[in-house]
């Protein structure tokens, strides 16, 4: 969902592609001991949203490895071009994540959002008393940024 690839021609007329992920979107690391579900309608009723239940995101860690589900919702604002994401860090066999054990949930914000929307967005989630902490993380510093591309 969020990568570019390219086709470099070498030195030896050898056809090169580079695939590079874009991680081009926001991200919030969100502690709660709310289950997804109960997170999603608090969110949806503090800021007046619409998040919604999507397939799960399946990954697979290993060759040959049973893949590992993780539960997602998604929302988008009428006519807006930005997408969120709620994702759950914990998943059927592992972390998503896995070196921030400590975060429940991750919020994926793609496309633009301006800051004042995003002011509002981080407030509102502060105002949950179920949520410990909600804090932005710089995703291309993550060991296993792979896991959020889909």
């Amino acid at each position: 969902m969020f990568c570019t690839f390219a086709l470099f021609r070498t030195a030896l007329n050898k056809l090169i592609l580079k695939y590079e992920p874009d991680f081009d979107f926001i991200l919030i690391a969100v502690t709660s001991s709310l289950k997804d579900y109960r997170l999603c309608f608090k969110i949806n009723k503090q800021l007046n949203i619409k998040f919604h239940r999507i397939d799960e995101l399946s990954l697979q860690f290993a060759k040959g490895a049973e893949p590992v589900y993780f539960t997602r919702y998604y929302y988008q604002p009428e006519q807006s071009e930005t997408e969120f994401y709620l994702l759950n860090n914990k998943g059927t066999e592992g972390y998503l994540i896995p070196e921030m054990k400590t975060a429940d949930f991750f919020i994926l914000i793609l496309n633009y959002i301006d800051d004042e929307d995003f002011d509002t967005f981080m407030n509102g989630l502060a105002a949950i008393p179920e949520v410990v902490a909600a804090v932005e993380v710089d995703p291309k510093k993550l060991k296993s940024k792979e896991n959020l591309i889909f």
